[in-house]
């Protein structure tokens, strides 16, 4: 079959880019940028559409560039290194946009440029690895190739701060060593650096049973330095995040980082956004977008450790800040008690709870990536709010619970993307609701 000759007019959400067949159908092409012309073969029929692998970039585009990353096209973990940044920042807006026409039915969205900053490489505060074997069946920790569960060992990685760049292959090697005597039960290591305080925190993910500890933390401080060496023991599946114990094996047991005039205590299982810089520039939007004066009450939902709790309390009357994962609502309660913040903390489920915490006048929402769950917008309306501050990480999401939203009487006023992941396909959103007059 001969190659087709494809331009590639733009990026989609999840990573490819899309090009038009001759007969129309859209054609989703791995590694193209926009304004590219190249020669692809058709990998995949799927009937409305097509997927292509490129074959040679005939005319490369003036947005393409050369990836800096040995693992790219390899790794899964970062889509478009071989984009400019404007051209991806461009593309994040315009994924927003066609999500919340198409999916949340919004008539011309007004959806603000997007909010940049930080580092286009470096900015990563947190890397998850992976433990794998290798053919001689060494231990070896790597990312996942994009769309599989292949691990792609990997030395280092661009994306995180210079002092821990290199340590996928420091404690590769130092683990290796270890797991000699025996299996570890290592699921993944995560490697932590705050850019606030300077804390380097090292997190063994792991099966529970027998463990080296003072060889681990002997070895592994041979290796790199940090103020925090933890093994966290998980039940079943490392991705559900259900611990069933955290062993401090050296140091405080927790990061410290500091955003703004705050300081918040992370334990390992706990969420904290990854990229501090940019992190920081949009809790400091959420909060001007809450528009709340002394006398609001408002609840925070989905918490976290409070990186929006704290600063709220500062200009809201009243702050009540809703939680379900149990350790994010420890170091919530740490965070607040240490800042002297006034908040009241109600652990539980949203749908649960939110029904026994009464009135509100502004409501911030901050929900996984599978966004609200079926009958939480009813939940919300309940309260009364004016004003809804939906934070989201994925488009599709928010777009479906902008538009379920609106059927219980809140319209959109604007949406803010912001870059938190540059790199990659990822794109934050901040989105205000507010409710619609009688």
């Amino acid at each position: 079959m001969p190659h087709l000759t494809l331009e590639i007019e733009s990026l989609a959400y999840g990573g490819d880019a899309i090009a038009r067949a001759e007969d129309g159908r859209c054609v989703f092409v791995p590694g193209g940028c926009p304004g590219d012309t190249v020669l692809a073969d058709i990998a995949e029929d799927h009937g409305k559409y097509l997927r292509a692998r490129i074959v040679e970039v005939v005319e490369p585009s003036t947005d393409r560039r050369k990836p800096p990353c040995p693992y790219f096209g390899e790794c899964g973990g970062c889509q478009w290194q071989h984009v400019s940044h404007s051209a991806q920042v461009d593309a994040k807006r315009a994924a927003v946009v066609d999500a919340l026409t198409r999916i949340g039915g919004v008539v011309e969205p007004s959806v603000s440029d997007v909010l940049v900053g930080g580092q286009a490489y470096g900015y990563r505060n947190r890397i998850e690895l992976t433990a794998d074997t290798d053919a001689r069946g060494g231990l070896v920790l790597g990312l996942t190739a994009f769309g599989t569960n292949r691990v792609v060992p990997i030395e280092k990685c661009l994306l995180l701060p210079e002092k821990v760049r290199a340590y996928p292959k420091a404690l590769a090697g130092a683990l290796r060593f270890l797991s000699r005597g025996g299996s570890l039960g290592l699921l993944r290591v995560a490697v932590r650096v705050a850019s606030g305080t300077g804390d380097i925190e090292v997190d063994l993910w792991a099966s529970p049973g027998p463990f080296p500890r003072a060889a681990a933390v002997k070895t592994l401080s041979s290796a790199a330095r940090f103020e925090t060496l933890t093994r966290v023991l998980v039940r079943g599946d490392v991705k559900s995040r259900d611990i069933s114990n955290v062993e401090v094996l050296a140091g405080r047991g927790y990061l410290r980082e500091r955003m703004g005039e705050f300081e918040f205590k992370i334990s390992a299982p706990s969420f904290f956004q990854v990229n501090t810089a940019v992190a920081e520039a949009m809790t400091s939007l959420v909060v001007s977008e809450c528009a709340a004066d002394g006398s609001d009450r408002v609840l925070d939902l989905y918490a976290g450790v409070g990186t929006f709790t704290l600063p709220l309390a500062d200009v809201a009357g009243d702050v009540v800040a809703l939680e379900s994962y149990g350790p994010a609502v420890r170091d919530l309660r740490r965070n607040l008690e240490s800042a002297g913040a006034d908040v009241d903390v109600a652990p539980g489920d949203t749908l649960r709870v939110l029904p026994e915490l009464g009135s509100a006048d502004i409501i911030v929402v901050d929900p996984p990536r599978v966004g609200l769950a079926d009958s939480v917008s009813e939940a919300l309306a309940a309260t009364g709010a004016r004003r809804i501050v939906y934070v989201s990480c994925d488009p599709a999401t928010l777009a479906r619970d902008v538009k379920r939203l609106a059927g219980v009487g809140y319209s959109l006023v604007r949406a803010t993307p912001v870059d938190l992941f540059p790199q990659t396909y990822h794109i934050e959103t901040v989105a205000v609701l507010d409710r619609d007059r009688p």
